[in-house]
């Protein structure tokens, strides 16, 4: 078991330090140089979303204290508030790597299938053997990224960069289809009830956000079901709930011009102003404020 009492929180601000990183803003960074980051002797619990292309050497590490080794070719994620534990690398270790805020991360994300889907496959399968052409695919957009981001004089920089990132997602998400349809997963219990939490969730977020809904739905306690879904995914049922609803409501002010009312009521909250102050409290602005943003 780790300690929690040892355990520190690594940002996305120190890894703009970590050898030849590009970044933008708070909420990307771009690394070829990950040997050059400092290596800490204290569980390091990520609060960002990590994923990286091993090009040399190998590297080895627990995630949550399940131990993964990567070697050439293969892709490593790791979601974000998940611990990395264990760390040790050859000297020749190389990868690309791309370090995601969630802020960031939400910000190019079309719809909530894109983040479950992600996040059901990290924690199934951290570590993946990618085929030559996906090992291409993928260093061919660390490269493009890497350059757009190193102009700023650009206009559309930001949402150049975003466009790419989601279309590399998309690339990405090819890779989860191929493994799934290949390799069946065994989870355990607790996985399990997770991933059915999830799905139900994505599936009903819109009408339902009471834990005991989802608790009822999955013929558990919800005691148990907070139990689980803390433990696996180091977030409470309830923290998901928010996070699946604020996701949408971001989601529908920046990508259609529907109506703060017409959100309000897809999203079946009471008022408006209930659902701006449910907004605000999470991002800080209000939903105004944040389509004009």
């Amino acid at each position: 078991m780790v300690n929690s009492k040892n355990i520190i929180d690594a940002s996305l601000k120190e890894a703009r330090h970590w050898g030849n990183a590009s970044y933008m803003e708070d909420g990307l960074v771009l690394t070829d140089r990950i040997t050059d980051a400092p290596i800490p002797k204290d569980p390091t619990r990520l609060n960002f979303i990590l994923m990286a292309l091993c090009k040399k050497g190998r590297a080895q590490y627990s995630i949550d204290t399940r131990k993964q080794t990567v070697k050439p070719g293969d892709l490593l994620f790791v979601s974000e508030r998940h611990i990395i534990d264990n760390y040790m690398a050859t000297r020749d270790f190389e990868c690309l790597c791309i370090m995601v805020s969630t802020d960031f991360y939400h910000d190019f994300v079309q719809n909530v299938k894109n983040v479950s889907s992600l996040l059901l496959f990290s924690m199934n399968n951290p570590v993946v053997s990618l085929t030559p052409m996906e090992i291409q695919t993928y260093s061919n957009y660390f490269q493009t990224i890497r350059e757009k981001m190193a102009n700023p004089q650009h206009h559309y920089r930001t949402d150049l960069v975003k466009a790419l990132l989601l279309a590399m997602f998309y690339d990405m998400s090819n890779v989860i289809w191929r493994v799934e349809q290949t390799r069946a997963t065994i989870q355990s219990r607790s996985d399990d009830i997770f991933s059915r939490f999830i799905r139900l969730l994505e599936a009903n977020f819109r009408t339902e956000r009471r834990v005991k809904w989802y608790a009822e739905e999955l013929c558990i306690t919800p005691k148990h079901l907070y139990e689980v879904v803390k433990q696996v995914s180091k977030r409470t049922p309830n923290e998901w709930i928010e996070n699946y609803v604020i996701l949408e409501i971001r989601v529908l002010l920046r990508n259609t011009t529907k109506s703060i009312k017409q959100i309000c009521d897809e999203l079946h909250f009471p008022n408006q102003s209930f659902l701006g102050k449910y907004f605000k409290e999470h991002i800080g602005v209000s939903p105004s404020e944040y389509r004009k943003g």
